[in-house]
């Protein structure tokens, strides 16, 4: 008795998208076709073409006098199997294959579209909960605002004492430690101006974030497709 042969494994989804590819690929690839036609008959095909020249050819096999016309696949009652395209040229392949590499660079960025679309529908679900989501963020900068706006306040109290101090010292120069402290005050007390004005701008940026996916989910809740917005 022979030996009974393992069960065959599915292929994963993304090894079996490739391997169509890959065959639709080589089937528009006329030399391929040929290189696997003439190592034998074409199993009771017909193959009929036109030459340049106007004279109709019939074989067994792919016709090399029309490697750059149209070949049709007969089936032995005369009904049509299939068409074989004219061989490309170097440029027509050429163009071809850039039409392919924008076409699939296409599919790729329609396909994040919709994964994007589809992430941001499922986070929120509706627009209370955006309006959530977007309080909560300006929550974030609001309270690092103020932390920065309340050590404003209290340089500011510590700055007092050392400028009561510089008074004694008018039309004179500071004492250096007097003056190093001064300095270091306003040098902080600027740092954290500057952050005011930064934070400032995360609150606009980030209500622009949300207003763009507000206006993105409106239209996705109302019944746009995943993907169909620009």
């Amino acid at each position: 008795m022979l030996p009974r042969r393992p069960p065959l494994v599915p292929a994963p989804p993304s090894v079996r998208l490739a391997a169509v590819l890959v065959g639709l690929a080589g089937a528009l690839m006329v030399p391929a076709v040929w290189a696997q036609q003439n190592k034998g008959g074409g199993g009771g095909a017909i193959y009929s073409c036109v030459t340049a020249e106007g004279r109709r050819l019939t074989s067994d096999r792919l016709i090399p006098e029309c490697n750059s016309r149209e070949q049709r696949i007969l089936n032995s009652d005369g009904s049509l199997r299939a068409i074989v395209p004219p061989a490309m040229s170097p440029e027509e392949r050429a163009a071809y294959e850039a039409r392919e590499r924008k076409a699939a660079l296409e599919r790729a960025s329609l396909q994040d579209a919709v994964r994007r679309d589809r992430n941001l529908m499922q986070r929120y679900r509706n627009e209370a909960a955006h309006r959530a989501a977007r309080e909560a963020a300006l929550d974030d900068v609001n309270k690092a605002m103020a932390l920065s706006e309340r050590r404003i306040q209290e340089l500011a109290a510590e700055r007092k004492p050392l400028q009561d101090e510089a008074e004694f010292y008018k039309g004179r120069p500071l004492p250096a430690k007097l003056k190093q402290q001064l300095d270091a005050n306003e040098a902080s007390a600027e740092a954290q101006r500057v952050l005011i004005e930064n934070q400032k701008a995360e609150l606009v940026r980030v209500n622009k974030l949300y207003d763009t996916e507000l206006a993105r989910l409106k239209k996705l809740w109302a019944g746009a497709p995943p993907g169909s917005l620009d």
